[in-house]
């Protein structure tokens, strides 16, 4: 049992030394490798967490109107978990690189400083034990080398004795007899010296075998036991750490779980209906569709006044292009920055809805005013109450300012509200579309037919353009002293209202401007002093008139500024006033 034992230590290769403590310094070497495997892990790890924010900073919506227009559809808010998702999805990356740097990394330099230290100190005492057995074995070497030379010298003193001895019997001479005396004392003398190398190499021959035993037996196989207990350690070592390598990772499986089933989730949540639904409801003008045109039969013979030949004569033979006025959803908008203040450049569904969120964030902004009002003014009591606690007049300044501020908002829910009212009478609700479809049908003068064809032509992308019979009857005849008594045209005035509910912007006059006007503000037009305009709103108690100059300008003008030409019962005749 003894010797199985002693087969599974280190002490049984204790004539290797050398050998060891090569090994040793290779797993210390080894140790340190894996070290460094972990560090660049945990370098990558912070890398890839690093490009993965960046991607993900990269595709976040910008803070712009466009924001706010994609936070509509489905797959845009589920692209934007994602990018959450994923951010945090990088977030754990960084944890599995600072876990690795806390509990590996930073573990194994402190171990490696201990192990270093440690196997320095057993191979110091190891080699402390050899060189005393070798200076031992080497004492024990000189005693037996004396030892052997004393009994050679004895040996030889002995022979020379018992030769001068024969000598002496033979010859019986006195100088013989003084030289036998002497060689017997000479012999004598290296037998003692013999006898004690004997006994020095006797002593040494049982000191070393004692020291020799203890070596090999307690002093190398107790430094091989510790060297073999330090290189089990650094064996274990490296294997907790091979596992908290995994269990950093399995670690922050739950929260990738989480993460992933957020995207998961996310892509889910996406509806093709509802965003095509929302592509209607964010571009959904209100404006009603055109009705038939009227057949045109030029092969009847026309009545016609001289007034009317001669204006549909100019009318026909006028260039049209890009100067031809162009029904209201297909004028271009060339305003910058966000247009007027009433939303005015923007079709009428998508003006009542603008006007509607308006409201919706004056009313909140409201809200919050009177919510802090109302908190101060409990603050106010509370120090009318206990003095000691504030001042309440110190609270007035701030009371008086929210005051000023909810005064401010509710003039401008006002403002917008009847924004809102003036779009909302002006868009056709579901009956005055059933009956504007029965006028259309029904109607069978000659004269609108032919007005409609005349102001109705394609334009250069296929679609069509409309323009109003008075704005046609200007541009054929302006002149600063009009036909005081033109031909009416024999479309009814309940047409004509149907469809200026119809067409947001008709043209219902014109006029003149008396001074210039430089129209700095937004939603106003600069005129220069007797320029002629279109009038396509005339004033409504607030001191300002719209006019238009071509199909792409248009705005407010002080009515004090302009004279205007309206239309009167809107049958084409132009009244000056």
């Amino acid at each position: 049992m003894g010797e199985e034992r002693m087969g599974d230590c280190w002490s049984s290769t204790k004539d290797q030394f050398d050998n060891l403590e090569k090994h040793t310094q290779w797993g210390i070497e080894y140790l340190e490798k894996y070290s460094k495997f972990v560090k660049e892990r945990s370098e990558i790890e912070t890398s890839y967490a690093k490009q993965i924010r960046n991607l993900s900073k990269k595709y976040q919506p910008k803070k712009n109107s466009r924001e706010e227009e994609e936070s509509k559809y489905t797959f845009c808010r589920a692209f934007l978990t994602t990018l959450n998702e994923l951010n945090d999805y990088a977030g754990q990356h960084e944890v599995i690189a600072e876990n690795l740097t806390s509990q590996i990394i930073s573990e194994l330099s402190r171990y490696l400083q201990e192990l270093k230290s440690e196997r320095k100190s057993h191979f110091h005492d190891g080699r402390k034990a050899q060189q005393h057995i070798e200076s031992l074995w080497k004492q024990l070497e000189s005693s037996k080398r004396r030892f052997e030379r004393d009994c050679k010298e004895a040996d030889r003193a002995q022979q020379y004795f018992e030769k001068m001895d024969a000598d002496i019997n033979v010859t019986k001479a006195d100088v013989e007899k003084r030289s036998s005396h002497k060689a017997r004392q000479q012999a004598q003398m290296r037998h003692q010296m013999a006898a004690d190398s004997k006994s020095d190499y006797s002593a040494y021959l049982q000191k070393f075998n004692q020291e020799q035993n203890e070596h090999y037996f307690t002093v190398i196989p107790n430094i091989f036991q510790k060297l073999q207990d330090m290189e089990e350690k650094r064996i274990e070592r490296i294997g907790v750490c091979m596992q908290t390598f995994a269990d950093v990772d399995r670690q922050v499986l739950p929260i990738v779980g989480k993460c992933l089933d957020g995207m998961t989730k996310a892509a889910e949540s996406i509806e093709p209906k509802t965003d095509s639904k929302q592509v209607v409801e964010s571009y959904k003008s209100g404006f009603e569709p055109p009705g038939d045109v009227e057949f045109e039969d030029y092969g009847q013979a026309m009545k016609r006044t001289a007034s009317e030949t001669s204006l549909s004569r100019e009318t026909k033979e006028k260039p049209t292009g890009k100067s031809k006025g162009k029904l209201w959803p297909f004028i271009k908008n060339k305003n910058k920055g966000s247009g007027p203040e009433d939303f005015s450049h923007l079709p009428p569904e998508q003006r009542r809805k603008k006007l509607q969120g308006k409201l919706d964030d004056l009313n909140k902004d409201i809200q919050k005013e009177m919510d802090q009002r109302d908190a101060l003014t409990k603050m106010k009591d509370v120090y009318v109450k206990n003095p000691q606690m504030g001042d309440p007049a110190s609270v007035d300044p701030r009371l008086s300012e929210i005051g000023q501020n909810i005064e401010k908002l509710q003039s401008e829910v006002q403002k917008f509200e009847g924004w809102l009212a003036e779009v909302e009478e002006r868009m056709p609700s579901k009956s005055d579309t059933h009956r504007r479809s029965g006028l259309y049908e029904t109607q069978n003068n000659t004269a609108v037919s032919n007005n409609c064809a005349q102001d109705r032509e394609s334009s250069p992308d296929g679609s069509y353009t409309e323009e109003q019979n008075s704005e046609t009857q200007v541009k054929a005849n302006i002149n600063p002293n009009p036909n005081p008594n033109p031909v009416p045209t024999s479309s009814t005035p309940e047409f004509d209202d149907e469809f200026d509910d119809e067409e947001t912007l008709p043209t219902i006059g014109t006029c003149k401007a008396l001074y210039p006007f430089e129209g700095h503000n937004e939603g106003t037009i600069a005129v220069a002093e007797g320029e002629l305009l279109y009038v396509i709103e005339e004033d409504k108690g607030d001191g300002w008139t719209r006019v238009r100059r071509n199909e792409d300008e248009e705005g407010y003008v002080p009515t004090s500024y302009v004279e205007v030409f309206l239309e009167t019962n809107a049958k084409g005749a132009m009244t000056y006033i």
